[in-house]
């Protein structure tokens, strides 16, 4: 990857410019591989194996409340479920993973890669949808460290991406705890089950990531747990230290 400078910041004009990033090589698309955390695996999406597993865990949350901000869902029945991965989940953009949770060996959530754009060296995660026994554990935030770490360390991105209804606070949480950094709304940006919506912009650039990554590094180290598996050190808390 790259190592940008922040000079010149000025044109033989004196306008202000953008920072160099000299030898710019186009960043690597995705592979269809899986990527193997200590909590959970996140592996390339396969309704046959995957299918029956995700339906019943996505049976656990009974009002619904995952897909209120999807574009699709709630799925009533498993072959509903199944036609819909059938036609939507199996291209290359986006590219669907399930989470396997490792302790149960389930596939307890879905996460994607979308818009990846190799000449900018930009991608997006989304479609990110945790059943409820996935959701505020270990593996659920070792899957998107797993999914960063690939964008980064792997492919040479630049810029990771978080897009997300601005009236989802739950997603607003996660991607500020993850360390994404808020970059804005737009308005009136789609329209989703005949609803408008605005959207809310974060992003994670290759200047953000070494530190970020040091901070994950912390919270997954098994020190940082207990006899009961419960966190000493909060994520959040090591993130904002990043931002010091």
């Amino acid at each position: 990857m790259p190592t940008p400078t922040n000079h010149p910041t000025t044109n033989h004009l004196g306008q202000p410019i953008g920072f160099a990033v000299p030898d710019w090589v186009p960043a690597r698309l995705p592979p269809r591989t899986p990527m193997a955390g200590r909590w959970c695996r996140v592996e390339p999406l396969d309704p046959a194996r995957h299918g029956a597993e995700l339906f019943a865990a996505y049976a656990e949350d009974r009002e619904g409340r995952n897909w209120t901000y999807m574009g699709y869902g709630p799925f009533e029945t498993r072959s509903e479920f199944e036609a819909w991965m059938a036609a939507s989940c199996l291209g290359d953009d986006p590219l669907f993973h399930a989470v396997v949770e490792r302790a149960s060996g389930r596939a307890l959530g879905l996460a994607s890669y979308l818009r990846a754009q190799p000449e900018t060296g930009t991608i997006e995660v989304g479609h990110i949808n945790y059943a409820p026994p996935l959701q505020r554990s270990a593996a659920a935030t070792e899957a998107m460290y797993l999914m960063m770490t690939r964008v980064f360390d792997e492919l040479g991105t630049r810029r990771y991406e978080w897009k997300c209804d601005a009236l989802n606070a739950a997603s607003r949480r996660a991607a500020t705890r993850l360390g994404f950094i808020f970059e804005g709304v737009f308005r009136q940006a789609t329209l989703v089950k005949g609803r408008n919506r605005d959207t809310a912009w974060y992003a994670i650039t290759d200047r953000d990531w070494p530190a970020l990554k040091r901070a994950y590094d912390a919270w997954l180290d098994p020190a940082n747990f207990d006899a009961a598996g419960a966190q000493k050190a909060r994520l959040s808390e090591l993130v904002a230290g990043t931002r010091a």
